[in-house]
């Protein structure tokens, strides 16, 4: 038995540790995105090896003086968001044998960048990734957008800027898809405001596919403008599985810390810390003389880290679930190109499942139903 442990539920149904997005929802595996792309207005992103080829177009729009590069030029901190929501919808598995991959795992990617130089994300910023998009969704042939991102304040104003931009966007025929929020507020901010924008709550559902184990989350909830209530549907919130940014503090330490979860050894132990303890910040006496303190030590950074192995980490919030929703518009669009973002918002509420515990505003028309969603796409198709 390994010496340490991730930080998730287990159940005697899940034999296989933490579950990927598919297997949580029921997909159906036959449809990958495939010939929809999708853009993400997120912080940052990363060139990560499970997008590979597939990014067509990396936006660097932080400021006015909007930059179309071929890939990722720079990466930071705020990397981690956009490279989280991105490979969590589109991710192929790569990194992880195959197994963590997303519901649109062939789709084509156009990557915005919209942090500003001061390392915010305000209303502005995420105006100026809009208005870009507005511009250019043509020439990429852009059917979906994923706004993990939130605005400054609540606004019921049907002429604020970025619910405008939502609403050009969908007329246009993209379908924009908007995280609710994660602080339980009975408020929500543009874009996710918009009447117009999918708007994604979450759900936890304990890394089950047992429905009777699944609870509600803490997402924010409220009205649109036009009074319509927000969230329009939930989606898993909590214990998905996503990378670790290379090249972060995190990444080194689950460099070693990572190995550790599958080490049944004390002789194993001491050999990786011997190797690995100045990256955690260790000394080498600690390193040399391992003992329960230090034992209790490595587990509590395994759990604050998330750690799943030494390249990916479990992690919550709306913005995951909008990614996840965002990733079954693009199968939808595959079984059915035809379908309109007003269509595609009709089907998700048709076929989502209501959870019997959570108050009907808080959770719209309930949690996603992937397959059956694929299924009544392909019945529409004329």
């Amino acid at each position: 038995m390994p010496l340490f442990s991730a930080n998730i539920p287990y159940h005697e149904a899940v034999e296989r540790g933490l579950l990927s997005a598919p297997e949580r929802l029921g997909a159906l595996s036959d449809y990958t995105g495939r010939g929809v792309v999708i853009a993400f207005i997120d912080s940052g992103y990363y060139m990560h090896p499970d997008l590979a080829d597939r990014i067509l177009v990396h936006v660097d729009a932080s400021t006015n003086h909007v930059v179309e590069e071929p890939q990722v030029m720079t990466m930071d901190d705020l990397s981690w968001h956009g490279q989280m929501t991105s490979v969590i919808a589109a991710g192929s598995g790569h990194e992880s044998g195959g197994r963590f991959r997303g519901l649109a795992s062939a789709s084509k990617l156009v990557l915005i960048k919209i942090t500003s130089p001061r390392g915010l994300v305000k209303e502005s910023d995420i105006l100026r990734g809009l208005r870009w998009l507005i511009d250019t969704h043509e020439r990429f042939n852009v059917r979906v957008v994923n706004l993990s991102v939130g605005g400054d304040y609540v606004s019921y104003d049907p002429d604020h800027p970025i619910h405008k931009a939502v609403r050009k966007l969908v007329d246009a025929g993209v379908t924009v898809v908007a995280a609710a929020g994660n602080k339980g507020a009975d408020a929500v901010v543009p874009p996710a405001s918009s009447p117009h924008a999918i708007t994604v709550g979450g759900y936890n559902d304990h890394n089950s596919t047992d429905r009777a184990r699944w609870t509600g989350y803490h997402n924010d909830f409220g009205t649109g403008f036009d009074g319509s209530f927000k969230p329009d549907v939930t989606a898993p919130a909590v214990w998905i599985p996503s990378p670790i940014l290379p090249g972060s503090g995190v990444a080194r330490e689950a460099y070693w810390l990572g190995p550790l979860l599958e080490s049944e050894s004390e002789r194993a132990l001491k050999r990786l810390l011997l190797r690995g303890y100045a990256d955690l910040g260790l000394s080498h006496e600690e390193a040399q003389h391992p003992n329960e303190h230090l034992y209790a030590k490595l587990q509590a950074r395994i759990n604050t880290h998330k750690l799943i192995d030494a390249k990916h980490q479990h992690v919550d919030g709306t913005s995951v679930s909008a990614a996840i929703v965002t990733s079954l518009v693009a199968q939808l669009l595959e079984a059915n190109p035809e379908l309109t973002p007003e269509a595609i918002r009709a089907i998700l509420m048709r076929t989502a499942v209501p959870l019997p515990d959570v108050p009907k505003n808080q959770q719209g028309a309930g949690t996603i139903h992937a397959a059956n969603a694929v299924i009544d796409a392909m019945r529409l198709q004329g």
